[in-house]
């Protein structure tokens, strides 16, 4: 996620936060899932001419590409690349892009609340299928220091979590096939190859993560995107630095978040290509903690049309930076092959 500012800092170990931040209630019911996955699955068959898919984030748009590959549906992309997603407001331009939609596919768990208003405002026949929502019980969102429980929005991040991933292609695959029953065979054809790539990429994940020292599997990032990972890998997120306010972090605050970065011994600090990070390298810096400053959450690699502009290429480069950077072996990840041999066609809006 790019932005123009960092503003604050909210750390783990300074609030004492550990899981839930409070015991208020959701904004969301804890059913959510049942209901987004109802509304995903009451599509209709287009019948006389290809269906049209709308998405938001770019990670979510490729995979979609990647089950629809080259049968007929036509996939655009609403969130432009390097947006912060969680604040994007939809310009005017963007309704035209909504209004013939058959289906908007968004993340949702509160991710892309301003598109989503849209898409109900301009898409009168589009279902808004909510991905992350639909495919996460209640009972497993995970709320922390970005995303407290008494703010109503559990931490949305679910494509950094390749099984979680699995199972929005699973449910994107069902809706299209839904749509569009006579190339159902193509369509499963395609999500097989994604499957693999997936499947590929956890198990080398899981492989790369036990070759890091457990002490060290500590990660203090630019961005709270971590945290399905965090639990699926046994790392644990210990801080990240967050664009509250228009103020930077303050001369004490900078000074005790350094303080915390020494005592717990984390050995990286993981800051974004796509936007530096001053704080974050004046705590590399004064801890002598090595700050690598290349990860990066919903901007794929490259640019439209790159071989690594996709989900799988940018899990792998995340995976592989985090864990070489934490001492571990990458030599699992770097064997993935992440071309599923399918072409995205989708239109990325940059």
């Amino acid at each position: 996620m790019r932005t123009s500012r960092w503003l604050s800092l909210s750390v783990v170990a300074a609030l004492g936060i550990t899981g839930c931040a409070s015991d208020s209630e959701s904004l969301l019911p804890a059913d959510a899932d049942v209901a987004a996955k109802e509304t995903c699955m009451s599509v209709k068959e287009i019948t006389g001419r290809a269906p049209k898919l709308v998405s938001t984030v770019a990670p979510i748009t490729n995979l979609i590409a990647m089950v629809v590959g080259d049968l007929g549906p036509t996939v655009d992309g609403l969130v432009p690349e390097g947006t912060n997603s969680h604040t994007f407001e939809p310009p005017p331009s963007a309704a035209a892009v909504v209004e013939d939609a058959d289906v908007v596919f968004v993340n949702g768990l509160g991710l892309e609340d301003p598109s989503i208003e849209l898409a109900k405002d301009n898409a009168a026949n589009a279902i808004i299928c909510e991905l992350g929502t639909a495919v996460l019980p209640g009972d497993e969102w995970v709320y922390d220091f970005s995303f407290p429980k008494e703010g109503g929005k559990p931490n949305p991040h679910l494509w950094t979590n390749p099984p979680m991933v699995q199972q929005y292609v699973d449910l994107i695959r069902d809706v299209v096939v839904a749509l569009d029953p006579s190339n159902t065979d193509g369509y499963n054809a395609n999500h097989a190859k994604i499957s693999r790539v997936i499947t590929d990429l956890d198990a080398a994940m899981t492989t790369a993560a036990q070759t890091v020292p457990e002490a060290s599997r500590k990660l203090l990032t630019y961005h709270d995107a971590y945290a399905y990972f965090a639990l699926r890998y046994d790392f644990e997120v210990v801080g990240a630095i967050q664009p509250s306010s228009f103020e930077e972090p303050s001369p004490k605050e900078i000074a005790e978040l350094i303080d915390q970065v020494k005592s717990l011994g984390v050995k990286a600090v993981f800051g974004s290509e796509v936007f530096p990070s001053p704080v974050l390298a004046q705590i590399g810096d004064e801890t002598g903690v090595r700050y690598i400053d290349v990860l990066r959450d919903d901007d794929l690699l490259g640019e439209p049309g790159d071989e690594q502009h996709s989900w799988a290429d940018l899990m792998k480069f995340n995976f592989t930076t985090m864990v070489e950077a934490l001492g571990g072996d990458v030599s699992a990840l770097e064997a993935v092959d992440t071309n599923a041999g399918v072409m995205d066609k989708a239109f990325y809006p940059q």
